[in-house]
């Protein structure tokens, strides 16, 4: 069963306007989270700490009905602690899988570059074929399992770097900054008072999305037009990235394929069941910035990776 565009459109409003009830000023933050659970990817947030970026995962699976769970990431995380394992049962006198916190359908990965390498890359088969192995035994995930991943900024103390097979498996990572100052104020004045950590429940967030509806808005989201010009543009992007002197490193096929269907994604959102280069073009830095390495006359001369890739997107030739 697929649902029209218009649905899709108004089942987006719905969800950013439930998580606006709890996280202030963040509606194109929502909007991007939004995507990726429809283009079936990951997201990696990164932020100071007080940001909001928790509340904001668990105000998103209350408002789309996606069962939630937590892993706080550690220094002495170990990969079972995600995973699971067989534990022998006395009563029976067999091995019983005891499954982790990873078989769920929104995971919110606290702090991920907390944990050293070892135990990133318990979540590696998950994110890419939904799907864990414990013991030579393939366990099935649900196919709306999503990865919502936090980390601090690098320059913090007590963060590893995450691995860049780690990184490529994020559809995007997203800079989360502070709020204005006018936003700010309404935080608070609305959270100042309360004298104990409210749950989103408190806020008011309702569910407004179910399995049937989230299942029926992708395989809507499929059938959105990806003309021969967009898929044409989308490719010289990403070879450019290759190209450009300011880049050690550029983005891979996989980018290339990931930014094709976020932009249907980000289209069905909009109401069209079509892409337009404005599609590729907004979702460019998020699919982009985490793939991508500057080079070292970049990073001597103050450049970014936003800046680089925005230039990137000036040069190419917009298709008409």
């Amino acid at each position: 069963m697929t649902a029209d565009i218009e649905s899709v459109e108004a089942l987006g409003a719905a969800i950013e306007g439930e998580v606006a009830k709890a996280v202030f000023g963040q509606g194109p933050l929502t909007r991007m989270v939004t995507i990726a659970l429809l283009a079936g990817g990951h997201v990696l947030l990164e932020g100071p700490p007080g940001t909001a970026k928790t509340l904001l995962a668990q105000a998103f699976a209350r408002a789309t009905g996606l069962d939630f769970g937590r892993i706080q990431f550690t220094p002495d995380l170990m990969p079972g602690d995600i995973l699971g394992s067989n534990l022998f049962n006395f009563q029976t006198s067999s091995f019983t899988l005891t499954k982790g916190p990873i078989f769920t359908e929104l995971l919110l990965a606290d702090e991920i570059n907390r944990t050293p390498p070892k135990t990133q890359a318990a979540l590696l088969e998950a994110m890419q074929e939904r799907r864990v192995t414990i013991n030579g035994e393939a366990h099935v995930m649900s196919p709306r399992f999503t990865v919502l991943a936090t980390q601090n900024p690098i320059e913090q103390q007590g963060v590893y770097p995450l691995p860049e097979a780690q990184l490529d498996r994020f559809l995007f990572k997203l800079v989360v900054d502070y709020p204005d100052a006018a936003e700010e104020r309404r935080i608070v004045a609305d959270h100042g008072g309360r004298f104990k950590s409210p749950a989103v429940a408190d806020f008011g967030v309702a569910r407004v999305a179910d399995a049937k509806a989230i299942g029926a808005a992708i395989d809507t989201i499929a059938t959105v037009r990806l003309a021969e010009e967009i898929v044409d543009y989308i490719v010289r992007l990403i070879r450019a990235t290759r190209a450009s002197a300011d880049l050690e490193c550029g983005a891979s096929p996989r980018a290339a394929t990931l930014l094709a269907r976020a932009s249907c994604a980000a289209a069905a959102l909009e109401g069209r069941d079509y892409v337009i280069p404005d599609d590729v073009q907004r979702l460019a830095a998020g699919v982009l910035r985490h793939r991508v390495i500057l080079s070292a006359a970049a990073e001597i001369e103050g450049r970014s990776v936003e800046q680089v890739v925005a230039d990137l997107v000036e040069r190419e030739d917009v298709p008409r």
